[in-house]
């Protein structure tokens, strides 16, 4: 026997369509790069986005077309994140900080049919249009186009002058609500960037497990500052989150550092903020110089969320002690949507144990409703709750992938888990803890560097005749790649000579911080560089080349 409830699909408009509704009195308060703030209600915000939506489909946008975005967090940006799904179209978001050949690589495998962006990415755009064959327009994210001519398959238009011609009513269509929202590409750790295909009762269930008290317990009363880009996995669901229970969203722009971080969570009375470890060791350095600010007073803020990357005790204890607020760690991935486990991190004194307090600093929190987890030996047979023993990771839910986009390749074992890529324990209270990676990905300031990319980069320099990549650990981006050579006999290069070399292939903050010369890579009975031996050597190796800009 059914029950007898009203079915109705799970769609991403029916979050703003609600925002209007139910919170018209809150806002989503926007900085520009000038530093400007804007500030709109959600039912202005809804307006816009119906006007948006009109001008996609005018646009010839049609339902599962990907809509590509280069753009910082702020209105604009939310905006497509409601217009593009809620036509049942995919809103692409891509991390400008890639290098240009990732950049192009991703918007030709997505085959995005339009790509908006902001004026500070016109250059990129202008040299990537040229190899995007699927592109038919391009929109720059102002009040005028002022980027030039693209080719004879590409039309330029301004976003304002796109939402003037078609404002009016609008009705959000009724979809599938298993129909594709979003698609979000990974950082490529082995290989090309593999995308991640998202749909609209995943957001949705995402975003009410997500918001939720037993995630981060956002409500109408909270002032939500976004630090995390709206281009990493969808900020962390936030758009979303706050739509549905009403609290006012700051979006920040490209202003990321700490001066500026202070102020606007100051002017806006921020009651919680999200980011990675980098920006909040930026804020703290920002406090710490400038002793005539008052952050206990000055402030509003109750709690930070930290993502993204593992967080240092030091920048902890600094939030905690300088900044007066609880601070919430989450774990995930873009995989993941990203949410998997979340835990409250106890101030100092608030347990009895301070060697306690010190553990769960290592800890990543417990499953957040709808995630499930699981660690299982290199068979695959399932490992203890027991805190010790560690195995490889495994989730279930109703917002984990279940394929990359356009691979063929199975992903999910036979009770239908993702396997992670990450070693944890998980202790009889639930509480995970991820203690290593299974690929040795590079995470820096939030961002993750591949060591194999890297690696392959080096040694096509004619000298070089084995390289390894390794982190090392960094006070500031938490870690950075130490490059390991092993030179042909009979040739010399220098460190500079090397870095020059891999300059026009990587991005720039993917450089290696040092290199170091060896005469010999240990390797395993199989031929694989042994870089458990090589962390262990430089295990204390700090850079001597200059942190990344």
């Amino acid at each position: 026997m059914f029950g007898l409830m009203q079915e109705q699909p799970l769609l991403i408009s029916s979050l703003i369509e609600h925002a209007a509704e139910a919170h018209a009195d809150r806002q989503v308060v926007s900085r520009d790069a000038e530093g400007r703030i804007r500030a709109f209600g959600y039912r202005e915000l809804a307006a816009r986005a119906r006007a948006l939506a009109r001008a996609l489909i005018e646009l010839g946008v049609r339902p599962g077309d990907r809509v590509a975005t280069l753009a910082w967090n702020d209105h604009r940006h939310m905006e497509l994140y409601y217009a593009v799904s809620g036509i049942g179209a995919v809103i692409h978001t891509v991390n400008p900080r890639l290098f240009p050949q990732q950049i192009g690589f991703i918007l030709n495998h997505a085959e995005s049919v339009c790509l908006f962006f902001d004026p500070g990415f016109g250059a990129m755009v202008a040299e990537l249009a040229p190899g995007l064959s699927g592109l038919r327009h391009v929109v720059e994210m102002a009040d005028d186009a002022t980027v030039p001519p693209l080719g004879d398959h590409v039309v330029r238009h301004s976003y304002e002058r796109l939402l003037a011609g078609h404002a009016g009513e609008f009705a959000w269509p009724q979809l599938d609500d298993r129909a594709a929202s979003g698609l979000c590409y990974t950082s490529g750790t082995t290989g090309d960037p593999k995308g991640v295909l998202y749909a609209h009762r995943s957001t949705v269930l995402h975003a009410l497990s997500a918001g939720g008290p037993g995630g981060f317990d956002v409500t109408r009363d909270d002032v939500v500052l976004a630090v995390v880009p709206l281009f990493h996995v969808n900020a962390w669901g936030l758009p979303y989150v706050c739509a549905l229970s009403g609290a006012t969203l700051v979006l920040p722009g490209p202003r990321l550092d700490g001066a500026s971080i202070y102020e606007l969570m100051r002017s806006q009375l921020c009651t919680v903020a999200f980011g990675v470890p980098t920006v909040w060791m930026g804020l703290l350095d920002h406090v710490s110089n400038n002793p005539q600010l008052r952050p206990r007073d000055e402030l509003r803020l109750q709690r930070i969320v930290i993502g993204g990357a593992a967080a240092p005790a030091a920048l902890i204890d600094g939030l905690q002690d300088l900044l007066g607020c609880d601070v919430i760690l989450a774990w995930g991935m873009t995989e993941l949507s990203p949410l998997g486990s979340i835990g409250r991190v106890p101030r100092k004194g608030e347990l009895a144990d301070e060697d306690e307090r010190r553990r769960r600093l290592a800890k990543q929190g417990r499953a957040v409703f709808g995630v499930t987890m699981k660690i299982v030996d290199a068979d695959g047979r399932p490992l203890p709750r027991d805190g010790r023993a560690a195995g490889r990771l495994l989730v279930r839910g109703p917002w984990v992938t279940s394929g990359y986009f356009r691979h063929d390749e199975p992903l999910l074992d036979a009770d239908g888990f993702f396997e992670t890529g990450d070693i944890a324990t998980i202790d009889p209270s639930g509480d995970l803890e991820i203690t290593d990676r299974m690929k040795d990905v590079i995470k820096s300031g939030g961002e993750w560097i591949s060591s194999i990319e890297l690696e392959g980069v080096a040694a096509s320099h004619p000298a070089v005749a084995e390289a390894a990549v390794i982190a090392m650990a960094h006070p500031k981006w938490q870690e950075r790649p130490l490059l390991i050579v092993r030179l042909r006999a009979g040739m010399a290069a220098s460190a500079s000579d090397i870095l020059g070399h891999m300059a026009p292939r990587v991005a720039r903050w993917w450089l290696p911080d040092d290199i170091a010369f060896v005469d010999d890579i240990p390797h395993t009975a199989t031929g694989k560089i042994q870089k458990t031996k090589l962390r262990e050597r430089f295990a204390r190796h700090q850079a001597l080349q200059p942190e990344p800009s």
